[in-house]
């Protein structure tokens, strides 16, 4: 009973768009389309391509061993022409039978898939790489070309999923990625149209599992949940089958309709509630932008302040520094002044000093000169005077004599006189001589003396 209803939830879940997996019959050119673009809306990961080699190419080779021996049969009763014509027949029927053989034997495969290989109807080998292979045994075919590489999506929706309150959901999308892995293993034990039964069976357990966990308000939170515990059991139930998950979730979650008419309803109050807050929201923030903007403001008068205020310590700062800069440059020029007056001052001294020492030196030399006049005019005066000098009067007396009475001391004394007097003039010139010698003393010691005076000063 439960098989059957799970067969009816299948065909109805077909009709809202589940995916359906089956394999075709085609010829080998038509092998790609069906695995990459499926055929009328269904999944294709399995091709049965049509062999057509059968052993038709046999019949060439009865025919050449036909002509061979009529050939043989002929050249031997006397036919030789006859008998080279068939085996020349024999011989073109045994290439082309050849020739049949080789080309029927060629099998290429697709990029990503794999060729199942059989031999008298038995699975044999690994199976056939993508590339051309050359199949010369007569009885060896390739069964089934299974994709190996594509992740096949896979959408099954779920219908009437009860949820933890025993509410039936109306419909619970689940999409998967699967990949075949094991294409021997897939086509011996399940093939692709069953795969498709087990499948969306899997996947309706699986889902009908996880909705009984969830409760009907939360029945939303499904859509973008973690899955991979679903996915986790869904690969080791499919493993045997040579197939793996590689990804899947739940993209959509659909209520009752009178579930959700009152899910509306809340929403909608959620919605003016959630209107309401921003409302407030705006109006809160519209004052905190007034009251942002007054402080603004207020920061802007002050820094208008501040500018103002900075200007005039600038300007303030600007005088005093522009003052400064005079009084400095003043004071710059009171000290070059002095300093050039020191150095004229300076200058003058030292050409004073200079003219000092040569007048010095001058003088040096002229006392030196004026000494030597000096003595030359003490020895004229000298001489002047040795000249003028009074002579002295000698008297000889002869002690024996009579003269030497008292008689001839009167006469001597009274012949003195005269000879003094007449000697005056002589000692007058003398007396000018010494007052101008004297005079001349006195003229040198002034002149040293000045110069020592200048000298200290």
């Amino acid at each position: 009973m439960s098989d059957q209803m799970m067969e009816q939830a299948v065909r109805a879940a077909r009709g809202q768009g589940m995916s359906s997996i089956k394999e075709v019959v085609s010829g080998w050119s038509d092998v790609a389309r069906y695995l990459r673009g499926g055929d009328s809306g269904s999944l294709v990961p399995v091709v049965i391509p049509k062999d057509k080699r059968g052993l038709t190419w046999t019949s060439l080779i009865w025919f050449g061993l036909w002509a061979l021996l009529s050939g043989v049969f002929l050249a031997a009763t006397d036919h030789g022409a006859m008998g080279g014509l068939s085996i020349f027949v024999a011989i073109i029927a045994f290439l082309l039978s050849a020739l049949w053989w080789w080309r029927s034997s060629i099998v290429e495969i697709e990029e990503g898939t794999v060729g199942v290989l059989t031999k008298f109807g038995a699975i044999s080998g690994p199976g056939l790489s993508p590339g051309r292979h050359y199949l010369w045994h007569p009885w060896a075919r390739v069964a089934y070309v299974v994709d190996v590489t594509t992740e096949i999506p896979y959408t099954a929706p779920v219908l009437s999923s009860p949820t933890h309150e025993n509410v039936p959901l109306k419909s619970i999308e689940f999409f998967l990625r699967f990949r075949i892995v094991d294409a021997i293993r897939f086509v011996q034990t399940i093939g692709a149209g069953n795969f498709d039964l087990v499948l969306s069976n899997s996947v309706q357990d699986a889902i009908r599992q996880r909705s009984r966990q969830v409760r009907t308000e939360q029945a939303y939170d499904l859509r973008g949940s973690d899955v991979k515990d679903m996915q986790e059991v869904l690969n080791r139930q499919l493993t045997r089958y040579g197939v793996q998950i590689m990804g899947c979730n739940i993209p959509d979650v659909q209520l009752p309709d009178q579930y959700r008419e009152h899910i509306a309803t809340r929403e909608r109050v959620a919605k003016e509630l959630v209107a309401y807050e921003k409302e407030w929201e705006l109006t809160r923030k519209r004052r905190i932008d007034t009251l942002l903007l007054e402080i603004e403001r207020s920061k802007k008068v002050r820094d208008a302040k501040v500018v103002e205020v900075q200007a005039s310590l600038n300007k303030a700062r600007k005088d005093v520094a522009q003052m400064l800069e005079e009084r400095e440059t003043e004071a710059q020029k009171i000290r070059y002044e002095i300093e050039t007056r020191a150095r004229t001052n300076l200058v003058a001294a030292q050409g004073e000093a200079k003219a000092q020492e040569q007048l010095a030196t001058a003088y040096r030399d002229n006392r030196a000169v004026l000494g030597y006049e000096l003595a030359r005019r003490r020895l004229d005066v000298g001489a002047t005077l040795a000249e003028d000098a009074p002579r002295p009067v000698i008297v000889h007396t002869d002690a024996g004599a009579s003269d030497s009475s008292a008689l001839s001391t009167l006469l001597m004394a009274q012949l003195l006189p005269q000879l003094q007097s007449g000697g005056s003039a002589p000692r007058r010139g003398s007396r000018q001589v010494a007052q101008s010698a004297g005079d001349l003393d006195q003229v040198a010691e002034r002149a040293a003396r000045a110069l020592r005076e200048q000298t200290q000063g």
